[in-house]
């Protein structure tokens, strides 16, 4: 019987969710220097504004910040914005592409987190949403509150 590995978030891009319609989400690898790896288990990721992209058949991630290590020297320390790759099938990337090949799909990562020994991206295949879209979802998210907070009242 295979083991339950435990989840460690590391960051979660909340910005993709509220721009874009989630149609499809992919566990994908990320290929990481030695440095890298110790910031991202450190939490220093920030994946607001990243992309991915399909580049000669294989997926690169872009625009994900991952700090500077500290404690290494400079010399020994990496680009914080440097595009790298992510781990996939050949058939699943296959399939992205037929994807993205439809009007108004893109590639976004949602979070970043460690399983086991190692970093995964969950990266979705996602349709932008309308302002209206953004303004009905704003709408649903504080009514939600306000439900939650009569019901919290009620049975004090």
């Amino acid at each position: 019987m295979a083991q339950a590995t435990e989840l460690q978030s590391v960051s979660d891009n909340r910005k993709a969710r509220h721009d874009y319609h989630v149609l499809e989400t992919y566990e994908a690898g990320i290929v990481l220097t030695g440095t890298e790896i110790k910031s991202v288990r450190r939490g220093q990721v920030q994946l607001r504004g990243s992309y991915a992209r399909i580049n000669n058949g294989e997926i690169w991630l872009y625009d994900a910040h991952i700090a500077p290590y500290a404690e290494s020297g400079e010399y020994f320390n990496h680009d914080p914005m440097r595009p790298r790759k992510l781990l996939l099938h050949r058939r699943q990337i296959m399939k992205i592409r037929t994807e993205l090949e439809m009007k108004g799909r893109t590639l976004v990562p949602l979070r970043m987190y460690i399983r086991g020994r190692y970093a995964k991206v969950e990266l979705a295949i996602a349709q932008g949403k309308k302002l209206y879209d953004k303004r009905s979802s704003i709408a649903e998210r504080d009514a939600k509150r306000q439900i939650e907070r009569v019901i919290k009242e009620r049975y004090r």
